[in-house]
């Protein structure tokens, strides 16, 4: 059986949230500085790489909720979340294999990125604006984590693997690995998308 791991972000009411994304949308700049969901789902060919170019210019900004698609492009910032979001939504209707990774750090709010099957790679919102967009990674949770927490300058104690769909806006954990365990008793030791870039 595997073990869930409950979203570390309470959710607020439905009401709440529409009030947020209405907000966002007033405050946002105007639309020809706007990149939309429809651009990046029509762009021919368009990479992980090509991607995270897209998004150099954006501002870090926590939020407590994943942000609608298009509340994170017209205001053109957000969180590791809504980009790692984001990116397995777009990358997936383009044919990728992305994976949503939440590792949990020492002393740090955990953190999202979207590991791309294909890429051998990882989107990381904290790389968007330089000339190495993406990660170069092995396919495992632990190898995964491990380079997340290095860039950190942190020590990982967990990673879990999750879904999310705009449509249900919640965050489904499934996989999870814990450092203190043995490797050999990683869940995903053995699963094809592990053994992928080895």
């Amino acid at each position: 059986m595997r073990p869930l791991i409950p979203p570390c972000r309470r959710r607020p009411s439905a009401g709440r949230r529409l009030l947020a994304a209405l907000v966002a949308l007033l405050l946002a700049p105007g639309p020809a500085s706007a990149l939309t969901l429809k651009e990046l789902l029509e762009e021919k060919d368009l990479t992980p790489k090509k991607f995270a170019t897209r998004f150099a210019d954006f501002e870090y900004e926590f939020g407590a909720d994943v942000l609608p698609a298009d509340v994170f492009l017209s205001r053109r910032k957000g969180d590791c979340d809504d980009y790692a979001v984001l990116a397995d939504h777009v990358l997936r209707q383009h044919r990728q294999t992305p994976r949503l990774i939440h590792v949990r750090m020492v002393g740090r709010v955990a953190h999202a990125v979207c590991y791309v099957t294909e890429a051998k790679a990882f989107l990381d919102y904290n790389n968007r604006k330089y000339a190495i967009n993406v990660e170069r990674c092995g396919a495992s949770l632990r190898e995964i984590a491990t380079q997340v927490a290095e860039s950190f300058k942190a020590n990982w104690t967990s990673v879990s693997e999750f879904t999310y769909t705009y449509e249900e806006d919640r965050k489904r954990f499934g996989v999870t690995v814990v450092k203190t365990d043995s490797p050999s008793a990683d869940p995903d030791r053995n699963s094809p998308a592990a053994n992928v870039a080895r």
